[in-house]
């Protein structure tokens, strides 16, 4: 808990009676102390998992009270998300950073643009965790140093007073990371040291997923492989006591299941008793009968079940696939055995449409036998959210006989902007706002998240700018498309030197040469031009 403006001052005046040390004031070692919110980021991993932690109990009371993320694959996005929910809402509780393995693989790592197949360096996560921290922190000294400016210029003592009360009720900007470690990279003992690297740099919740190590596949792609129960269990295992080792014991972990879109496992594990966790697993494998006119060849495999020996299929890559439409039973028992015999706390079902109606499904058969349980859930960019909410609308008025099949297309043609102001289209739209609420009312979602959406969108915003930059507006685009808007809407990135420390700077050089400061912010600073706004 951050001491108060009265308390630390009290703390460093008891320290130093005569008011200064090296000619240093009380005042400015304050202003430092508190701008410093957190001493390292293992601070900072305990006490967002204390804050974790709080809003799950909170969700559990009223599902309204979900939380949201969108990811983040730089420092300056996160600082800036932050930014906006707070100016807007006063507050960024309920809001964290989600922290992707994909964004990582495609965006910040030293090999290149690469898909999400754990094909970039294990350190990468944990930098990205550092540095989104770094800005998150140095966010906070910025806002507390213009706080302080307030309370150096306070000329009466209601306006001190008021200064203080400013500085002990601001809120931070670091928030929770849910950080993605894919499938641990490595077996359960490297899963447990990359889990430790994440933690010190400031990870308070680990995501992990059931697919193979080596052939680990984005959840929306095809060709995924999945582990054996126990195995998952173990890695979860490792998560736990990486958390327990580093003193984060509210440590938060997210198990993610990719079994409804994969049909593959690279083992058979060994069952060691009927209805244990490897039987349970095994008996989605896919066989074939032994007969006189098909009997076992050369090399194949048998697998002895209900009483007989049936020939286990198997790949020319040596895999092995599951019985066709079994997904969806193999994801419930996945999540349960991962709340009940792993200690996940959160659950993630990687889903190919976004469907409440089949989450909600899914969620009510897990909590049958594991009560309780939450979810986070992926409001992927994978999916084309306007084609299956239209989709959805179009099918649910069939069936409910309040449209013929020919009022609207079948497919891909529903995309169209034609049918952006149909009765529809607004339907679809009006979902799509409550889609969050919703899906967590009814499915158990305590925390909603988008993956990749400053990927699209940095993607977006640059096109629109080149197009306008590059064509005929030239300087009217930068100034009508972004700076502008920037000032309308006043995003304090639009005094781009305050909002990298610049100001920051300018104090600490008082604080050290008073008088002969050369400070950055005089007369001729043209961020002048924005002191208005």
């Amino acid at each position: 808990m951050q001491k108060t403006y009265t308390e630390t001052y009290a703390e460093v005046a008891e320290r130093l009676p005569h008011g200064t040390v090296s000619d240093i004031a009380i005042d400015d070692i304050v202003q430092l102390k508190i701008q410093n919110t957190f001493d390292t980021h293992l601070d900072i991993a305990r006490d967002m998992a204390t804050v974790m932690r709080a809003d799950m109990a909170a969700y559990d009371q009223d599902t309204s009270k979900f939380t949201q993320s969108l990811g983040c694959w730089s420092g300056f996005h996160a600082q800036q998300k932050i930014k906006s929910v707070k100016r807007m809402k006063g507050t960024a509780k309920g809001v964290y950073i989600y922290l992707s393995g994909w964004m990582v693989a495609g965006l910040r790592n030293t090999w290149g643009h690469l898909p999400d197949q754990s094909m970039h360096e294990k350190t990468a996560v944990a930098d990205l965790i550092r540095e989104i921290y770094t800005s998150l922190r140095q966010a906070d000294e910025v806002a507390l140093n213009d706080l302080f400016k307030d309370l150096k210029s306070a000329q009466t003592e209601a306006e001190r007073a008021a200064a203080i009360a400013a500085i002990d009720t601001f809120e931070s900007h670091v928030v929770p990371i849910i950080a993605d470690i894919d499938a641990g990279f490595g077996n359960e003992h490297a899963t447990y040291l990359l889990a430790k690297e994440l933690i010190k740099a400031g990870a308070c919740c680990l995501q992990i997923e059931n697919q193979v190590s080596d052939a680990k596949q984005c959840g929306h792609q095809d060709g995924k492989v999945t582990v054996p129960r126990e195995d998952f269990i173990e890695k979860l295992r490792a998560c736990r006591l990486a958390f327990e080792e580093m003193g984060v014991t509210d440590g938060v972990i997210v198990a993610r299941t990719d079994s409804l879109g994969a049909g593959l496992t690279q083992k058979v594990p060994v069952s060691q008793s009927p209805g244990d966790l490897a039987a349970e697993y095994t008996k989605w494998l896919k066989t074939s009968p032994i007969t006189p006119q098909d009997p076992m060849a050369e090399n194949d495999l048998a697998l002895y079940r209900d009483g007989t020996f049936m020939r286990l299929e198997r790949l020319p890559n040596g895999l092995f696939p599951f019985q066709p439409d079994t997904g969806r039973a193999r994801v419930i028992e996945d999540c349960i055995a991962s709340i009940n015999e792993g200690g996940a706390d959160l659950l993630w079902i990687e889903t190919d449409t976004p469907n409440v109606d089949e989450i909600a499904g899914m969620v009510a058969e897990i909590r049958a036998k594991a009560p309780g349980a939450k979810l986070a859930y992926n409001n992927s960019p994978s999916f084309n959210w306007t084609l299956n909410l239209r989709k959805q609308v179009r099918d649910g008025w069939i069936a409910e006989g309040k449209i013929a099949e020919t009022d609207y297309p079948d497919g891909n043609a529903l995309m169209s902007a034609d049918y952006d102001d149909t009765e529809l289209g607004r339907e679809a739209d009006a979902r799509l706002r409550n889609f969050q609420t919703d899906i967590s009312a009814r499915a158990g979602v305590f925390h909603n998240l988008i993956t990749l959406p400053t990927f699209h969108l940095t993607a977006k915003s640059v096109d629109e700018l080149s197009r306008g930059y590059f064509g005929d507006d030239k300087m009217l685009a930068y100034v009508a498309t972004v700076q502008r808007e920037e000032i309308r809407r006043g995003i304090s990135a639009v005094k781009h030197q305050h909002e990298v420390g610049s100001d920051l700077g300018d104090s600490f050089k008082e604080m050290v040469s008073g008088d002969r400061a050369l400070k950055a912010g005089g007369a001729a600073n043209t961020m002048n031009q924005f002191a208005a706004e």
